[in-house]
């Protein structure tokens, strides 16, 4: 409720994770980067833990500061072990947690209206984002 009113590009992801999750960021950040100031005003960013038994406020907040996420736009979040089950769930991710302590998780950017209701989500990693995602996303957020 407290993100309703502006697009949302939504992640999954974990601070401890080496590869896939700092990609992840990657991405997102791509996204960010190929849209106009004005249309940058109109998404929220927002990746959730799955990992918050060692995802704290202090380790979301390391990672934000070291890949520069502007807290503008922004928000890594955690929530109850519950809760991210939940939204895994309808944003149709899934994960789960290794004996090493590591995740299997899908890795994807979802896309949601203004109101929360699931876009579009892409499964195309890296700095160059995918071009059917990016024309929903403009599109979405030029109404």
């Amino acid at each position: 409720a407290d993100r309703r009113g502006k697009a949302q590009l939504v992640a999954m992801f974990y601070t401890s994770c080496k590869f896939v999750c700092p990609l992840i960021v990657d991405s997102a950040k791509g996204v960010e980067h190929v849209l106009t100031p004005a249309e940058r005003e109109r998404l929220g960013i927002l990746l959730v833990s799955m990992d918050p038994a060692r995802d704290d406020t202090a380790a979301l907040k390391a990672v934000a500061d070291k890949r520069k996420l502007d807290p503008a736009r922004w928000t890594l979040a955690r929530t109850s072990d519950k809760q991210v089950r939940s939204l895994a769930a309808l944003l149709g991710m899934r994960y789960r947690e290794l004996a090493d302590g590591e995740f299997n998780h899908t890795s994807m950017l979802v896309l949601l209206d203004a109101e929360g209701r699931k876009v579009t989500q892409t499964s195309v990693l890296g700095s160059v984002p995918d071009p059917e995602f990016i024309k929903q996303l403009k599109s979405l957020i030029s109404r």
